[in-house]
């Protein structure tokens, strides 16, 4: 090969097996949870266990033109109900009529319904009856350029959640158009910001003798006699909270059903339609005056099975004690520990970049608190981004190094991250944590608020009460030369508000002696001017980061003068992330 040839420089170093080993994938199975005793059909079970019949007596409503009344439906499941999902459509699709083909003639009398098509001057679709077209002219009773507002009714499965599977996915089912969502399992019943959506919980069973058992041994009648105890569960099990209070007549018990918000529908199981009692963490304390929440501190709660990490730190932050019971066997701890979140809080405080990592777009208020929180960021001298990943972990937000503290934005069942085991190389806090820590007086309560109406509200009575006084420059200045310390480790902090100077930096673009302004050479978008990159007059911090990492990108320390000997070119891995090339072939290989 001549000297003269062209080689790839080394931008990177040799793969081979040994390399990147967490680009392995193992996968995992999901174990049937719905049980078929012997003798039984496993459709009748199905059927029995989601309500099926009720389902389909529900979509199968007209609306007054005697259409059906939602005619795009998805179904969501989550990961441990998806072996269910056929089933379910399938015997769904037979009791609505949904399983003759579209291209069949002979189809259902409310398909044939639109069966005359023709086309209007302005080029648009008009579906007609049979009945009401003739030969010259064609009625206008369904005008549209959407062609979908007359088709029949049809199914979608939503087999993999954008977000957490406790929140109904929204954004899957814009996908298909979707104007109504059955969510399957266990719900967060958070308020959804637009689509009508019925819940199916499914009934499971439950040992209530031994649940009894378990609850008269974790509190004896004679310490507990005058004591109040409320019985919550979640979604799935809540049928099974006033049986077991009838079991339990000695004891003073509360029921903690569930609440119906607007555009919800319950199908297998009617709440309890109680206005006048305290109404909170989506339950409805049946026999607790309406009023405020801190009356639970005085309470003690047992939990039928154990919630997420984010759901029992927020229980044990309103009741006296939580105890929760999961096979018969009663747990009290530990627990997520509340004084984690306190030094959080004080990172935050120290931190120059925040990032606001949305992990749902369904619910309602969010996109209004993601507003409010980037207003109060900017205004306390930090810069914010915001992310939308999806489903976040470690990898993903590993990526994003210039972040020095994440405000993830979610459900309190599923949607916020307790990094319990340190996994994360940022410090995670909720938005209420964060407006606390980066607020004028920071004073630790001792309460975790993760609903976003009470975060909101929170905020329109801070505003009210300490409405922006026009303050004079010489205080903001001496505002600014005020240093800032890491409170955690007590270190000096220059990057903890790097949008405070903007206000007082000036950009000079007259030449010395000059007093016309310099013509830009060449256009240019970006130039350094004094060790600053401009963007359009304006500091651009986030280049001014890019500027200072010590490394910017495979080989952009290479030179031409670089005496690195070259490399050949060769192929790197193939495959998606799920099952790469070599995955697969190992797989192979361990079948043979």
């Amino acid at each position: 090969m001549s000297a003269s040839e062209a080689h790839a420089p080394v931008l990177s170093t040799h793969q081979d097996e040994s390399t990147f080993t967490y680009a392995k994938v193992k996968k995992g199975e999901v174990s049937r949870k719905l049980p078929v005793l012997q003798g039984e059909e496993y459709l009748d079970v199905v059927k029995s266990y989601y309500s099926v019949n009720e389902l389909a007596k529900f979509l199968a409503q007209k609306d007054d033109s005697g259409n059906r009344k939602y005619r795009r439906v998805t179904l969501q499941f989550p990961d441990s109900l998806i072996c269910d999902s056929a089933a379910i459509v399938t015997e769904l699709q037979k009791q609505l009529g949904l399983d003759v083909d579209a291209t069949n003639p002979e189809l259902k009398p409310e398909i044939e319904q639109a069966s005359s098509v023709c086309c209007q001057n302005d080029g648009s679709l008009n579906y007609c009856s049979k009945s009401e077209s003739n030969g010259s002219s064609c009625c206008t009773l369904r005008t549209t350029k959407n062609p979908d507002s007359a088709e029949r009714q049809r199914l979608w499965i939503l087999a993999d959640t954008s977000y957490s599977s406790c929140c109904v996915d929204e954004v899957a089912a814009e996908h298909v158009k979707s104007d109504f969502v059955v969510h399957f399992g266990d719900a967060c019943l958070n308020p959804v910001s637009s689509l009508p959506t019925a819940y199916v919980f499914g009934m499971p069973q439950i040992d209530t003798q031994l649940l009894v058992s378990a609850f008269k041994e974790r509190y004896p009648l004679a310490d507990y006699c005058n004591s109040v105890i409320v019985l919550m569960a979640d979604a799935p099990h809540t049928h099974h909270l006033q049986g077991l209070k009838d079991e339990l007549t000695e004891y003073k018990i509360v029921v903690a059903d569930l609440v119906a918000g607007e555009n919800m529908h319950f199908l297998g199981y009617t709440p309890t339609l109680d206005k006048v009692s305290l109404n909170t963490l989506n339950r409805v304390f049946v026999g607790v005056e309406l009023g405020d929440d801190s009356v639970l501190a005085e309470y003690d709660l047992f939990h039928i099975t154990t919630p997420d990490a984010p759901r029992l730190l927020q229980l044990s932050t309103k009741f006296q004690s939580v105890s929760t019971c999961r096979d018969g066997f009663v747990s009290q701890g530990p627990f997520p520990n509340l004084m984690r979140r306190y030094r959080y809080m004080h990172m935050a405080r120290a931190a120059g970049t925040v990032g606001i990592l949305v992990n749902t777009l369904s619910l309602s208020n969010t996109k209004t608190l993601i507003q409010k929180i980037g207003e109060r960021i900017k205004a306390a001298g930090k810069r914010h981004y915001v992310f939308v990943v999806g489903k976040p972990n470690v990898a993903k937000l590993a990526n994003f190094d210039a972040v020095d503290l994440w405000c993830v934005l979610g459900c309190d069942h599923q949607g916020i991250i307790l990094d319990e085991y340190n996994e994360y190389f940022k410090p995670i806090v909720t938005p209420y944590e964060l407006l606390l820590a980066i607020g004028d007086e920071f004073q630790w309560t001792g309460k975790w608020v993760t609903e976003f109406e009470k975060v909101l509200e929170d905020m329109r009575i801070e505003e009210e009460e300490n409405k922006p006084e026009e303050k004079q420059e010489t205080d903001a200045q001496e505002s600014d030369e005020e240093p800032e310390f890491d409170p955690v480790t007590g270190r000096y902090v220059s990057s903890a508000r790097p949008l405070r100077r903007l206000q007082h930096l000036q950009i000079s673009h007259e030449a010395e002696g000059n007093d016309q302004e310099e013509p830009q050479a060449g256009g240019a978008l970006v130039k350094k001017l004094g060790g600053t990159v401009i963007l359009r007059d304006t500091v651009s911090t986030a280049a001014v980061h890019l500027q200072n990492r010590e490394w910017k990108g495979l080989g952009s320390d290479w030179t031409d003068q670089d005496s690195t000997e070259a490399a050949l070119v060769e192929e790197g891995t193939s495959g998606i992330a799920r099952g790469y090339q070599f995955d697969n072939e190992d797989a192979f290989k361990n079948q043979t």
